[in-house]
């Protein structure tokens, strides 16, 4: 079995992610965890290159139903049509909305693969990869 191309505009590690934020100035940056994510687990810090983080949840918390105006957030939060760089936990959810973004016609959607806190060591704990583990800024 062949593995297709995605449907979205292509993966991105986190420190690729950075770069482009610094250097296009119409790409954003758009996490789609979910608040209480956001809240207690902590934020990318772009202020150090002049930007903020865009937050649309792409699940909703507690029910982990799609949002069902995500894409009309998102549409509204990045006027400036640049490229979109999507984050969550662990890679997995911003596959889905660059997908869905994609779909209604934002061709510039990127996921960036380890999301923030990364994907699971031996131990089960997240602390492999991911924009943290990258060293790239954040705050709680």
């Amino acid at each position: 079995m062949t593995e297709s191309a995605p449907t979205y505009a292509g993966d991105v590690t986190p420190a690729e992610a950075y770069t482009l934020l610094e250097q296009e100035p119409n790409a954003t940056l758009v996490d789609v965890r979910t608040r209480a994510e956001w809240t207690y687990v902590g934020l990318p810090d772009l202020s150090g290159i002049g930007k903020q983080v865009v937050t649309v949840e792409w699940l909703s918390y507690p029910d982990g139903q799609v949002n069902p105006d995500f894409v009309e957030q998102v549409r509204a939060a990045t006027p400036d049509g640049g490229p979109l760089l999507l984050l969550c936990r662990s890679g997995v959810r911003s596959v889905a909305a660059a997908e869905a973004l994609s779909a209604a016609g934002l061709p510039n959607s990127y996921n960036i693969v380890e999301g923030f806190e990364g994907g699971l060591d031996e131990d089960g704990h997240r602390s492999v990869n991911g924009w943290k583990l990258a060293g790239l800024p954040w705050r709680q």
